[in-house]
């Protein structure tokens, strides 16, 4: 309904009490509903799943429409990253959050800091994605709140065209409130752990679930050695786990990201189950890297397996974990995908150890082979030094082509002694249209940077550290942090506003009428940021 309809069927509410309700305002009533469009983190997690479902269709009609997210430890960065990209871009059409397992561990688990490695708490994940949408949501009652007091204001102006205009900005109001990709890690135990947790985590609101196939208690980073891969049948058993949760909570388009971190897995817990040759778990198997057992003797509590009528023992590590033969990640993370996506998957994540687009483009290519639509999700990882990797493919594709190289040294690229030459500039350049160019030749549906608020906050502090603790004082401040927000019109510049402390007063008004204690008065400092 309208705004007009609302308040006129509310209106209608409150005349049917007898009286009793006289001193409600319909017109508050129905402003307080649009400031809450969202009554709980499900109704989020299917709106929210509609559009990423929306965008998909998209991106397969046109490549260029692809999507973005950073990734936010906290729900104020959240709203604030919102917040930005309505001012400057008018929509928040094609953008997500991400929430990161490892801003998670590293900075909202009661331990402390901790490695990427599932040690957290696992309700911290959900607690995370309800605090991002509350801050989310609030940005709304923010953003209405200040609109509606510009309706009043032009109300008693007499302005009733400007008037006009503004309920109709009301009615066509576009939500902070995005989709979410969330981190579910490796499950956080077996699949019952699994289903119980993406439960929690898409009734706080999430609609897209990542999942990966390293083993829940040897979880690693995506970026660091010793990653271990599970048998194919177990990691399904999780993404039937996450789709159950979906269905169970009526989110019926709820969406899986299943991540593949074979390229960089080496090392596996366990072989897989195989009935018949040529099944999956055959085909995991046949990675192994095996020796032939010749001589029965040699054999001390070991496994050993059948391979083209040969006895072969797979290579065991004093830790008991199994190994991969060299050189088969790619494939392996091809047979992951295809899998997965044959399985009940959605959207692909494949874990690489730099930005290449090639090298992920001939995964994909042999995937759509089997599935022709499959899409990614690509982390845009902090882990990758952009600057000195692009530089060394520039001057790799150079040096194929015959030019001359003997000005640049390919280890010393990362050096600020470069930064003015033809082959910086050509990797910039390539740098900055990674996200379109990859998106067209390797299926990238949706580009996401894990951890850039971490960077941000970090960077920011020692900036201003360095400034207010020095010679600058009090200017270091002033200058670089004040200054820049009113100029650059960043909204938490009137702090108060961005608390609630405007809708608080508001919602006083609606309780208590005449006799309400306001805090925006004239002697509220904030009045100084008004311009």
């Amino acid at each position: 309904m309208t705004y007009q309809d609302q308040t006129a069927r509310t209106s209608a509410l409150i005349r049917q009490q007898g009286g009793t309700w006289d001193g409600i305002d319909a017109e508050a009533v129905v402003r307080m509903r649009l400031q809450n469009r969202f009554n709980t983190g499900l109704d989020i997690a299917r709106y929210t799943a509609s559009i990423m479902r929306r965008d998909m269709a998209a991106y397969d009609a046109d490549p260029a429409a692809y999507t973005q997210s950073l990734g936010c430890w906290h729900g104020f960065i959240g709203q604030q990253k919102l917040i930005s990209i309505k001012k400057h871009f008018g929509t928040t059409k094609g953008r997500y959050l991400y929430l990161s397992g490892w801003m998670v561990a590293a900075l909202r688990s009661d331990f402390g800091p901790l490695p990427d490695q599932s040690m957290h708490e696992k309700t911290s994940v959900p607690a995370l994605i309800e605090e991002l949408y509350t801050f989310l949501k609030q940005a709304d009652a923010r953003e209405l709140g200040m609109m509606f007091r510009e309706l009043d204001h032009v109300r008693e102006s007499g302005n009733d065209m400007e008037a006009q205009r503004l309920v109709h900005a009301i009615d066509n109001y576009e939500t902070h409130v995005v989709p979410i990709i969330a981190d579910i890690d490796a499950g956080f135990g077996n699949a019952e752990a699994t289903y119980l947790l993406a439960k929690k985590m898409i009734e706080a609101g999430a609609c897209a679930l990542q999942i990966e196939n390293q083993v829940s208690d040897e979880k690693q980073c995506g970026h660091q050695d010793g990653k271990v891969t599970v048998p194919h049948e177990d990691f399904l058993a999780k993404v039937r786990a996450c789709r159950y949760a979906f269905l169970e909570l009526g989110v019926d388009d709820g969406i899986i990201v299943t991540r593949t971190d074979s390229l960089g897995a080496g090392l596996t817990k366990q072989i897989a189950y195989s009935s018949e040759k040529g099944d999956l778990g055959d085909q995991y198997n046949a990675f192994l890297d095996c020796e032939e057992v010749r001589d029965l003797s040699t054999l001390r509590g070991d496994v050993v397996i059948e391979r083209d009528g040969k006895l072969m023992r797979p290579k065991r590590l004093p830790s008991n974990l199994f190994q991969f033969r060299e050189g088969t990640g790619a494939d392996r993370c091809v047979l992951d995908c295809i899998t997965s996506l044959q399985n009940g998957a959605d959207l692909l994540w494949i874990e690489t150890e730099k930005p290449h687009i090639e090298q992920i483009a001939g995964m994909v290519d042999r995937i759509r082979e089997v599935v022709p639509n499959a899409k990614l999700v690509y982390n845009n990882s902090p882990s990758f030094n952009w600057t000195l990797n692009f530089r060394q493919q520039v001057f790799d594709s150079w040096a194929y082509e015959g030019r001359d190289l003997s000005t640049y040294d390919r280890t010393k690229l990362m050096s600020a002694d470069y930064d003015s030459t033809d082959l910086a500039t050509e990797a910039d350049e390539r740098i900055r249209t990674f996200q379109k160019d990859a998106s067209a030749r390797a299926g990238i549906f949706h580009h996401l940077i894990t951890l850039p608020t971490y960077h941000t906050a970090a960077l920011s502090t020692d900036n201003l550290a360095k400034e207010y603790f020095g010679e600058a004082g009090m200017l270091g401040y002033v200058k670089g942090v004040q200054r820049q927000e009113i100029r650059q019109g960043i909204a938490c510049v009137r702090h108060q506003n961005m608390s609630g402390s405007d809708i608080g007063d508001d919602h006083k008004e609606y309780f208590a009428g005449e006799a309400a204690l306001k805090a925006g008065g004239a002697h509220n400092t904030m009045n100084q940021f008004a311009a």
